[in-house]
């Protein structure tokens, strides 16, 4: 099945290529899609162009330690809608979303580039650190010796791009996710870390108290920021406003689950059911236990101004 995904074409699988022509391919789960991941991918997509061939993607889903490690918890760093779209704004041709499961992670490597030779027609594989096909024997003298054989080269990247002095990884987002450092994780990613959910029915303590919040029901295997308050943008219906947000256990109410509430500012209605995505922005402080609501709702109103004071006034698209 292939479909027009912005520029690019997304195929569910590389069976599914239906135009088998010369391919500069990059394969890996790309994550984030971060910086490094557009640089190599940008890079790769004026190489293509220059040779007349189609630039691919191979990413895949689930992640490879979901099924090989049995990983299991808040591991993603984008749903594969929101990695896909990232991906397609590389300027690729198409995008290849592979299930990865058993079958595939006990095919040998030479099995595996065999296929990419027949349904992609592959001409070069651009990446770092290489390791395809079962046990990862797929490294970069491997495939630089079938390469020869099948008559594709091997692009390898061996400098990883950096930013404030520090490597870009997959890792490294999440390292600084987990410790609520969003400064840090913009600067790796190269743009906004979202969280996107379905606005459902909270415990409706936020209205009597005149700070209404839209809980958001979020993805159960996306990694979320660290436990606190953030400012943040919320973006309803193709609108943007300004969010007051928190992410943690409510603990001056007792609260046993992880929740994920914002209360947009100058907003008012029902949005229940709607998709909202949260677009943070800075850290305002920790999660914390209050004596009692009224300490609470002392601090969410300063809260809200500081959210007032950090984000700027235009909120236009």
């Amino acid at each position: 099945m292939t479909m027009k995904k912005k520029n690019s074409i997304l195929v569910t699988n590389m069976e599914s290529v239906k135009e088998v022509k010369p391919t500069f391919l990059a394969i890996g789960v790309f994550d984030g899609v971060h910086r490094g991941h557009q640089k190599l991918l940008q890079n790769m997509v004026v190489a293509a162009q220059k040779a007349g061939a189609q630039a691919a993607v191979l990413t895949f889903f689930p992640h490879p330690a979901a099924v090989i490690h049995h990983r299991q918890g808040r591991l993603y760093l984008n749903t594969l809608e929101e990695r896909i779209s990232l991906l397609a704004d590389q300027g690729l041709d198409m995008v290849i979303a592979q299930s990865f499961d058993d079958g595939l992670r006990q095919t040998p490597a030479a099995d595996f580039v065999s296929q990419l030779c027949r349904h992609l027609s592959l001409s070069q594989l651009w990446g770092g650190a290489f390791g395809l096909g079962f046990n990862r024997e797929g490294d970069l003298p491997f495939l630089q010796k079938m390469g020869k054989e099948r008559g594709f080269t091997v692009h390898h990247i061996e400098s990883m791009v950096q930013w404030n002095g520090q490597p870009v990884s997959s890792s490294r987002v999440r390292q600084a996710l987990t410790g609520g450092k969003i400064t840090e994780v913009i600067g790796y990613l190269g743009h906004s870390y979202n969280v996107t959910g379905t606005v459902i029915h909270g415990d409706g303590r936020g209205g009597p108290l005149g700070i209404p919040t839209a809980n958001l029901m979020v993805w159960e295997e996306l990694l979320l920021p660290a436990n606190g308050v953030y400012a943040a943008y919320a973006w309803l219906g193709g609108q943007k406003y300004r969010a007051a947000t928190n992410i943690g256990y409510r603990p001056t109410v007792n609260g046993h689950s992880l929740n994920v509430e914002a209360h947009l500012l100058d907003f008012h209605g029902d949005i229940y059911g709607q998709e909202l995505t949260l677009e943070f922005v800075s850290r305002v402080r920790d999660e914390q236990k209050f004596s009692g609501l009224e300490a609470l709702v002392a601090q969410i109103r300063i809260d809200i101004a500081l959210v007032r004071a950090q984000l700027p006034l235009d909120i236009s698209p």
